[in-house]
């Protein structure tokens, strides 16, 4: 019999070379989407705009992260107050390096790259993905999910 060993090796996550591209669709529901999504990336998780939330969450929004509450005021208050977020020059374009979007009906789905410290050995990364999905509903998300865990 063969003993079962890990895989050692990988194949690197990379970005897409046209982020802004993913964000994209010829279906006008689906395209309208993606753009809900890509302002919550541009203008609120990379720029720290949370006074525009009201443009791109519910109000019930429902949150699956455990380390956030539901309700746009709670998200906001967790970006804000928790987390301590500075408002900063909203960019033209998204700087999170983006590895895929998809959409289907009211989802939409970014997987991101992550590079992480190997903990065998801190001088090496390896690179993973993270992922969001977001419910659109009337043209603002309602409802969201991602992998995170408790600390």
């Amino acid at each position: 019999m063969m003993a079962a060993t890990p895989a050692v090796a990988q194949e690197a996550v990379v970005a897409a070379p046209d982020a802004e591209a993913l964000f994209t669709s010829p279906d006008p529901k689906l395209n309208a989407n993606k753009q809900v999504v890509y302002g919550i990336i541009r203008d609120l998780l990379e720029a720290n705009h949370w006074d525009r939330a009201d443009r791109y969450l519910t109000e019930r929004y429902l949150q699956h992260n455990p380390n956030a509450a539901s309700g746009r005021a709670g998200v906001v208050q967790y970006f804000t107050q928790v987390l301590n977020t500075k408002p900063s020059p909203i960019p033209e374009k998204i700087k999170t390096p983006v590895a895929f979007v998809t959409a289907e009906g009211d989802l939409v789905t970014v997987g991101y790259v992550r590079e992480i410290k190997d903990e065998k050995d801190p001088a090496k990364t390896y690179t993973t993905t993270w992922y969001d999905t977001w419910r659109i509903k009337d043209g603002k998300a309602d409802e969201h999910w991602d992998p995170a865990t408790k600390p």
